[in-house]
């Protein structure tokens, strides 16, 4: 595939989060505590999601991106829920599972026990003051697969949607790294190199 194939498809990826219309202003980065707005997101997403529609199409999602993690997640069950997780919640939340995928891949190397320097935590390390926040008694609540990556999902939607669709720009309000390009280059990359389905 081209060069300008391969930045016309991840054009048409970032349109497709453009969301219709969001506040303006710039509520604080990722790292700087609870959004009163995000909580309330985060409650309503935690209540239920759902997936696959169709079974053919769970078939060859799963078994392409099986592939494609093997190296990093050896056990094949652990791998395929970490995909049907992923595949759920980022589906429930609108952001195309391969980009949380790239993510995850960024963060933590698909390592649910991963502790980062700003103490965030899991596979698309949250930070830990979402736990209260969220009616969560224990902060090793975000080492188990389904909240922390049911949380990350929501939270990445949330800055997108705050972003209006720029996917630089949420990418690095997810990281903490506002104004600067770094951590989005090198997550679009991986979306680009490794995940994106073509």
């Amino acid at each position: 595939m081209t060069r300008a194939a391969c930045l016309m498809l991840l054009s048409l990826l970032c349109t497709a989060y453009a969301s219709a219309a969001h506040a303006e202003g710039h509520p604080r980065d990722a790292h700087a505590g609870p959004d009163p707005e995000l909580r309330v997101i985060l409650v309503d997403a935690i209540k239920n999601a759902d997936s696959f529609q169709d079974r053919y199409d769970a078939e060859v999602w799963l078994t392409d991106m099986s592939h494609r993690l093997e190296k990093q997640v050896t056990d094949p069950n652990e791998r395929l829920k970490i995909l049907r997780t992923v595949h759920r919640y980022a589906t429930h939340a609108q952001v195309p599972p391969e980009l949380v995928l790239a993510v995850i891949d960024i963060e933590s190397n698909f390592d649910r026990y991963a502790i980062s320097a700003s103490s965030a935590l899991g596979l698309m390390q949250v930070m830990p003051f979402w736990v209260p926040e969220l009616g969560y008694k224990d902060k090793n609540e975000l080492f188990k697969v389904d909240v922390n990556v049911l949380l990350g999902c929501m939270i990445l939607k949330f800055y997108l949607d705050m972003e209006r669709g720029d996917l630089v720009k949420g990418l690095a309000r997810y990281n903490g790294s506002v104004g600067k390009r770094g951590y989005s280059d090198r997550v679009i990359e991986r979306l680009r190199t490794k995940w994106f389905r073509l």
